[in-house]
C-alpha cells in the first residue's frame, strides 16, 4: 500500500499529494481485505440445514458464455479451497481448461472449517461412540441425505437462475470428510454430477462405514439398477499418515471392476504430499478432471 501511494505523489498535483499521502498513513493503520477479482458471495437458506456461503468465480464475459452454458465445479469447505480454486479457475481461462464456474459451498464464519461440515458430511455417529471420536459425539452428525438433497436442489437451481450453466456438467469436489462425502454422493446418487473428485477420503470414520455404501452401491450395479454414473477420481497423498493411501488404492482397484457397466473410475497419487496439502497440490488436475467432455 505505501508503494502504491508512493507513486500516487508523483503523478499528482501537489495540493493532491498531500492528501493522498495523509491517506497512506491511514490505510497503513486499517488495511483493506483482499477481494478475489471475478468473485461473487452470497448466502443462502436451506431452511433446517442452516445458512450456506456461497462464493462464485466466473468468467468475466459471462453474459458471453456458450449455448450449453459453463461448466461447475463445486467446492465443499469452501471457506478453506475456494480461493484456491477461484485462482486457479482465472488463471486457466488462457489454458486448455477453458472458462468455467467454481461454486464454494461454504459456511457463514473467518474460520476455514466449521464443525457443521460434520453434520453435512458423514453418516450418524454410533452410539457409543469409537474412543477416537468421543470428542465429536457432542456435535450433531448424520445430515448428509439433507446435504445432498440441498446440492442437488436448491442450490443448484439457485446457481442456474443466477449463471450461465451447462446443466449437464456439475461436478462435485471434497476434500477429508468432505471427501468420504463425495463417495457418498456417488453411492446415493450415481447420476447427480458429472464428475466426483473425492480428495483424501477419510474412509476409516465410522469404522469404515462407508463400505456398506459402497456394497449397496455395487449389488444395485450387478442387478442393473444404476445407468449412468459420476466419472471418479480419488486423489491421494503417498505421505498421508491421516488417511492412508493403501485403502484408496484398493477402493480404485474395486470400483475398476464395474467400468464394463460404465463406471469410470481414476486413481491421482502424490508421492510427496500428506493430508492438508494435497487439496493445494492437486487444484489444476481436479480442475481438468471435472471439466474434460466424456
Amino acid at each position: 500500500m505505501r508503494r502504491a501511494c508512493g507513486s500516487l505523489i508523483w503523478i499528482v498535483a501537489v495540493a493532491t499529494a498531500f492528501a493522498a499521502s495523509a491517506a497512506c498513513a491511514s490505510d497503513s493503520r486499517t488495511p483493506a481485505r483482499y477481494a478475489m477479482p471475478a468473485t461473487q458471495t452470497w448466502d443462502i437458506d436451506a431452511g433446517a440445514g442452516g445458512t450456506y456461503r456461497i462464493a462464485v468465480s466466473l468468467p468475466d464475459d459471462a453474459d458471453a458464455a456458450p449455448a450449453d452454458g459453463y461448466p461447475v465445479l463445486y467446492v465443499l469447505d469452501g471457506n478453506a479451497y475456494f480461493p484456491s480454486f477461484a485462482q486457479a479457475r482465472w488463471v486457466s481461462e488462457y489454458l486448455p481448461i477453458g472458462k468455467a464456474i467454481i461454486v464454494g459451498v461454504g459456511y457463514p464464519t473467518d474460520d476455514a472449517w466449521d464443525v457443521r461440515r460434520l453434520n453435512d458430511f458423514v453418516a450418524p455417529m454410533p452410539d457409543p461412540p469409537p474412543r477416537q471420536y468421543r470428542a465429536l459425539a457432542q456435535y450433531p452428525s448424520g445430515a448428509r441425505k439433507a446435504f445432498l438433497d440441498f446440492l442437488t436442489g436448491p442450490l443448484r437451481a439457485e446457481i442456474s437462475r443466477r449463471y450461465p450453466v451447462d446443466p449437464e456438467r456439475h461436478s462435485l469436489f471434497g476434500h477429508s470428510l468432505g471427501g468420504l462425502f463425495a463417495l457418498y454422493a456417488l453411492y446415493e446418487r450415481p447420476s447427480a454430477f458429472h464428475s466426483i473428485v473425492a480428495a483424501s477420503p477419510s474412509m476409516e470414520w465410522n469404522a469404515q462405514g462407508i463400505l456398506e455404501d459402497e456394497r449397496a452401491f455395487v449389488a444395485r450395479m450387478a442387478d442393473g439398477g444404476v445407468g449412468q454414473t459420476s466419472r471418479l477420481m480419488v486423489v491421494v497423498g503417498d505421505r498421508d499418515t491421516d488417511d492412508d493411501p493403501e485403502p484408496a488404492r484398493a477402493l480404485v482397484e474395486r470400483l475398476d471392476r464395474w467400468s464394463g457397466r460404465g463406471l469410470r473410475v481414476r486413481l491421482l497419487r502424490y508421492p510427496d504430499e500428506v493430508h492438508v496439502t494435497v487439496p493445494a497440490h492437486s487444484v489444476t488436475d481436479v480442475m481438468r478432471f471435472a471439466f474434460e467432455i466424456r
